[in-house]
């Protein structure tokens, strides 16, 4: 079964949720975290502290380098990285039906761990660009489900299911 495009349109851009059953810390450190980042994205190196780190993508043909700046690290919670022109990516993450520890009592006085939604955003206003883009955040956002599942992130191919599957999607987000 292919999977469903699910990113939405905003004032500014689009828009993907996916939701995690972890605690809001241990998902931003599948965001933040080299060893982590590596099994759905890529490998990043760098001293962020200065603001700026370099990503070795990993599921792109060739596993290029990508220079990423770090405009906005507020731990669990937000992260948002510049990629190059046109291309801002806010990551932010709120905690689902408990505390931001990712934990409450239900209503037996059992703990329970809830989970987190991460929501990344981009700001683009053009139908062919979201088309392409929406697509491949698509890809990354499952890979990281997968990931954090202790699946095989490799396994999900971009191709037909992505890219061109999802663009329709995407550029009606634009054009209706």
């Amino acid at each position: 079964m292919s999977p469903a495009a699910t990113g939405t349109r905003t004032d500014r851009g689009i828009a993907i949720t996916r939701r995690f059953p972890l605690p809001p810390a241990e998902l931003w450190q599948w965001l933040t975290e080299p060893d982590r980042t590596a099994q759905w994205f890529g490998r990043w190196s760098g001293d962020p502290s200065t603001g700026e780190v370099a990503v070795q993508l990993s599921a792109e043909d060739g596993a290029p380098m990508s220079t990423s700046a770090i405009h906005e690290c507020t731990p669990p919670q937000r992260l948002v990285l510049g990629t190059g022109p046109g291309w801002v990516i806010a990551l932010d993450i709120t905690a689902d039906d408990a505390d931001s520890e990712g934990s409450a009592d239900d209503s037996s006085g059992r703990m329970r761990i809830s989970g987190a939604t991460l929501t990344l955003s981009q700001d683009m206003d053009e139908a062919g660009f979201a088309a392409e883009v929406g697509s491949g955040w698509e890809y990354y956002l499952d890979r990281l489900v997968a990931a954090t599942e202790d699946r095989d992130a490799e396994a999900i191919a971009f191709e037909p299911d992505y890219l061109p599957g999802m663009a329709e999607h995407y550029r009606a987000l634009f054009t209706d």
